[in-house]
């Protein structure tokens, strides 16, 4: 996010007294970064600081709770005439001080900066990648420019606001609307975006006029009129291509987006072949149109999701119809990629069909994806099931079925791939037109043209899309950058990470200097502060996987006289040393969440924080944010309290240390009765919550032994769960618990809940299915009904049945997790069976926790709630963003198990056994126990080898060949064999066959 007090000063020249002042958008003069919380007077310098969060268009199960109160709107409107008076003063301020602010961005321009470049709207909106490149520097940005863009774009302008933020570069902001000699008024009959332009030029000549000859003044347009007007009046103007030829680096040339009026070229290269400029797609339907059609009824909007499986089979929800409406193949498709928010036309019922492959609904946001290894379908035409059902024709329906008829919002990005090894020869100039493969196999071809072909051919590189004309097959898009070998794992690993818009920068200068020096201990002022209570003397310990450095929860069981127990969560007090709006704090809530990939983890704060300051190691006093409660041996809560606190941990144990001792009856030492003590009592809270309705499912985790040396997996398999496991888990979500009644109790409306909706009927479905299929009949009538279902079905099932099935239960839900504004009865938590949750006990990795920790402490009477807690849209947009990097994190780790996955089996072709979970019409999906691994089976048609005509029966869930013995049906156990290939160039993966 952009920080002013530690933004590069805007270059702003310096004003006369009898001139107006001159406010400056891109902060203050530097100074020293500050860490202490801000003052209004410093909030007052933020330029509308709140609505710089970062976007998500994808709820998921974390937000704040905003039941409406009057009293809201009453604060918003008094906050908002208080900020307003506020800004007067700082612009007075700011006038006072130009003088020195032009001064110091001199300064920083340097004697080398002979032009300065003024860039326009589309420019920026268009060429950003370009901009990003280091070899453009000396770039001024106009607020009629930051401010035309945010309207338009809002992922471009945080890129750009970070541009100039960034101390490595030199942009800058300037202020051309406030001030008196570059502000201007529309004129009669002119539109807004002629007045905005020439606004443009008067600053480019009112930056000429004060720079005088000694730096030249060039404005960057590739507006003909734009760029003729500003010649005539004396400004050197240049379009984007002409000023990148004369920088001497071809290699830019690249990173350029071609104006709309130049992709005609491009097409004579597309499909590698010469173009007759057909029709290939229909054209979109303008948004007056869909709008009227949407409020008709007639079209139906929603997010369109590609199947994973099968790139030319894509679902948009639809809240409309209450269902899936399934678009298949490119030309219904229209163009869409998948996650753009779509109009869609349904089909006549009779064009309706069935899914035609190995497709999973929700397959984009479900859990199962642990090891995703699914194959790719043929790259040019779908792969079609022409399989029978069983019975009659109508044995499986049809889903709705429709056509996309227009696109509402786009979700084009930067895609991670390589080029197709046979693009067309380099024509005039060293042009090359290529065909850009991505690594997403839902993403489709993109024709790029480059002045860099031998270079590329081997690589991984980064393209962007830029247009997708109905006269061409494929978008058209540009390159941006090269990443590094094809197969190199760090480049692999590096691809995980931009694919799933992970930073991983090192941390900035003036977030390392918000932490305290080193070495760091409790101070004599910690201990004697009377918040904070002295918990030193108590056996406190903590339980963690094996070797981990960042330790944010510990714990202590302490037997009381009366019998009960003393038993005390105590986690990392981050918030003592990352203050609201400090660049630490805005650093931690930009990231999110700590990422934790196989060979490495990204954290969230700077590793003196996670590792050593607020890391719980033993043997050292640590600070902490404490829940402690008196239990019966029943695991009755008697009562809770909610301190700071100083403890010393005695232990830092493994899950396998602490089942040892646990285990092992001759050890009665008081460390090891203490572990005992707990997990008696968190057996009792599990089979209570259990009782309550809260689901036991499993999920297939993997494990990999790392080599020290190469970082190349050298053993792979599930991950065990211990009963230490499930002790911890169930006093860190009592925890959880406790503190989130604590907090809703203070602040009923702004609490930070995390919740889990109830499945619908049809979201059940598909398990009740496989379950019926094995002679198991499940109430899903409530999460109770459905627990006691699973654990009725132990004297019938083996335990890998069992958790199969949990795990199929496992994707249901997580699949249909959202989170919206709610009333009290919508907290509940279903899989939990809890009336309400948050997240406390992971400040360390999670800024939820951190969040949630300010609400704990504010409810305490322990400090003053931060403001930012007054403002609904500012929190709203906090907890999106959260809600998408918890959600990207998870997809990067899944990732990264399918490298390795990848790299471990290249050379360990394997045979082993697998179970099946899922029939399809033209296979099967299966779960290999000994890996934790999911993916399909394809099953051969008739004509190949092996092959013959199959015919699905969807009530027994079976799948039979025809005149032939051979049938599977789900659970039952089959011999496949793994292996990786290579199908398509550089795009290697595990494929799994039936021996």
């Amino acid at each position: 996010q952009y920080h002013p007090r530690s933004a590069p000063a805007a270059p702003v020249p310096s004003t006369p007294a009898n001139k107006a002042p001159t406010r400056h958008t891109g902060g203050a003069a530097p100074r020293k970064p500050s860490c202490s919380p801000p003052t209004a007077a410093v909030y007052c310098l933020r330029f509308g600081a709140q609505k710089l969060r970062s976007q998500s268009a994808t709820p998921l199960p974390l937000a704040f709770t905003f039941p409406e109160h009057p009293l809201l709107s009453v604060l918003a409107r008094i906050k908002k005439a208080k900020d307003a008076a506020e800004q007067v003063i700082c612009e007075e301020n700011e006038a006072r001080e130009s003088s020195q602010v032009c001064d110091i961005a001199a300064a920083r321009l340097g004697s080398s900066a002979s032009t300065i470049i003024i860039v326009d709207t589309n420019v920026v909106l268009h060429q950003i990648d370009l901009l990003e490149n280091p070899a453009i520097d000396d770039v001024v940005v106009l607020s009629v420019v930051l401010e035309e863009v945010k309207n338009k774009n809002l992922s471009v302008y945080n890129r750009l606001r970070a541009l100039c933020s960034n101390p490595q570069r030199r942009f800058f902001v300037f202020s051309n609307e406030y001030h008196k000699d570059t502000y201007v008024k529309i004129e009669s009959g002119e539109t807004p975006n002629d007045r905005n332009d020439r606004a443009i030029r008067v600053a480019a000549r009112w930056y000429q006029n004060h720079l005088g000859s000694a730096v030249k003044v060039l404005l960057i347009t590739n507006d003909r009129e734009n760029k003729k007007k500003a010649i005539q009046d004396g400004i050197p103007a240049e379009t984007v291509e002409s000023y990148v030829k004369l920088l001497g680096q071809p290699a830019l040339l690249d990173l350029i987006v071609q104006p709309s009026s130049e992709d005609v070229t491009m097409e004579d290269a597309e499909d590698l072949r010469p173009s007759k400029r057909k029709t290939i797609y229909p054209e979109h339907k303008p948004m007056s149109e869909i709008t009227s059609g949407l409020h008709r009824g007639i079209y139906h909007q929603g997010k369109l999701r590609v199947n994973r499986y099968n790139p030319f089979e894509a679902y948009v929800g639809s809240e409309s119809i209450g269902d899936e409406i399934v678009v298949y193949g490119r030309a219904n498709m229209n163009r869409a990629f998948d996650g753009d928010i779509v109009a869609v036309e349904l089909l006549p019922q009779d064009l309706w069909q069935e899914e035609k492959s190995l497709a999973i609904a929700n397959d984009e946001e479900e859990e199962e994806d642990d090891v995703h290894l699914a194959p790719s379908s043929a790259d040019d035409a779908p792969r079609v099931s022409n399989l029978p059902q069983a019975g009659d024709k109508d044995a499986t329906p049809t889903r709705p079925s429709g056509r996309v008829i227009g696109i509402i919002k786009r979700n084009w990005h930067s895609y991670c791939g390589s080029l197709d090894p046979m693009p067309m020869p380099a024509g005039e100039g060293g042009i090359a037109h290529a065909l850009f493969v991505s690594k997403d196999r839902r993403i489709p071809k993109i024709r790029i043209q480059t002045r860099q072909l031998g270079n590329l051919l081997d690589k991984r590189i980064i393209v962007a899309v830029d247009s997708w004309d109905r006269l061409s097959r494929y978008p058209s898009g540009h390159y941006v950058r090269t990443i590094g070998e094809i197969g190199d794992r760090d480049t692999e690993s590096e691809v995980v990470l931009i694919e799933n818009d992970i930073d991983a920068r090192p941390f900035s200068s003036q977030v390392l200097a918000c932490l305290p020096p080193l070495p760091w201990s409790v101070s004599a002022e910690d201990i004697a502060n009377p918040i904070r209570q002295d918990l030193r003397h108590l056996r406190v310990f903590s339980v963690d996987p094996p070797g981990c450095k960042d330790i944010d929860d510990a714990l202590h069981c302490t037997l009381l006289p009366s019998g009960n127990f003393e038993v005390g969560v105590h986690i990392a007090d981050v918030t003592n040393f990352v203050h609201p709006g400090t660049p630490l704090d805005d650093e931690a809530a930009q990231r999110g969440t700590s990422v934790y990939l196989v060979e490495r983890r990204i954290d969230m704060l700077p590793k003196p924080l996670t590792e050593d300051i607020c890391s719980l190691r033993s043997d050292v006093e640590r600070l902490t944010f404490s829940v402690i409660w008196e239990m019966t041996p029943e695991a009755e809560i008697i009562s809770t309290r909610y301190t700071k606190a100083i403890i010393k941990s005695c232990a830092a144990l493994s899950y396998v240390e602490a089942q040892a001792r646990m285990d092992d009856s001759r050890l009665m030492d008081p460390l090891t009765t203490d572990l005992r003590n707990m997990n008696a009592l968190a057996k009792i809270m599990r089979q209570k919550r259990i009782d309550r309705g809260a689901l036991t499912l499993a999920s297939a985790e993997v494990k990999f032994q790392i080599d020290t040396e190469t970082h190349d997996p050298l053993d792979i398999g599930m991950y065990q769960i211990r009963e230490a496991n499930q002790m911890i888990e169930e006093f860190m979500l009592a925890a959880n618990i406790s503190v989130a009644k604590k907090v809703l109790e203070h602040f009923p409306f702004t609490s930070l809940l995390r919740r889990h909706p109830s499945p619908t009927k049809e979201m059940l479905e598909p398990l009740i299915q496989t379950a019926a299929a094995v002679g198991l009949c499940l109430d899903v009538t409530s999460s109770k009904a459905l627990a006691d279902s699973l654990d009725q079905a132990v004297v019938s099932f083996a335990t890998l049945d069992l958790e199969l099935l949990h795990i199929t239960t496992v994707h249901l839900f997580m699949a249909f997790t959202v989170y919206l504004d709610l009333s009290p009865p919508e907290f509940f938590h279903y899989g939990l069976a809890a009336p309400v949750y948050t997240h406390f006990t992971s400040p360390i990795r999670r800024y939820a926790d951190v969040i949630v920790h300010r609400l704990l402490a504010a409810s305490l009477g322990i400090c003053k709630l931060p403001d930012v807690f007054q403002d609904r849209s500012r929190l709203t947009g906090v907890a999106d963003n959260l809600n998408y990097r918890h959600k990207n994190a998870q997809m990067a780790s899944r990732a990264s198990v399918e490298l390795h996955t990848l790299i471990y089996f290249r050379k360990r072709p394997t045979d082993t056994e697998a179970r099946i979970l899922k029939i399809r019409s033209n296979g099967f999906i299966v779960f290999v126990p000994k890996y934790g691994i999911e993916g399909p089976i394809y099953l051969m048609p008739r004509g190949q080898k092996g092959g013959g005509e199959w015919i699905i029966d969807e009530q027994q869930q079976k799948i039979k060949k025809v005149n032939g013995k051979e049938s599977y049906g789900v659970l039952q156990t089959v011999r496949i064999h793994m292996e990786v290939k290579e199908p398509q160039p550089n795009r290697p993966k595990l494929e799994l066959t039936l021996i």
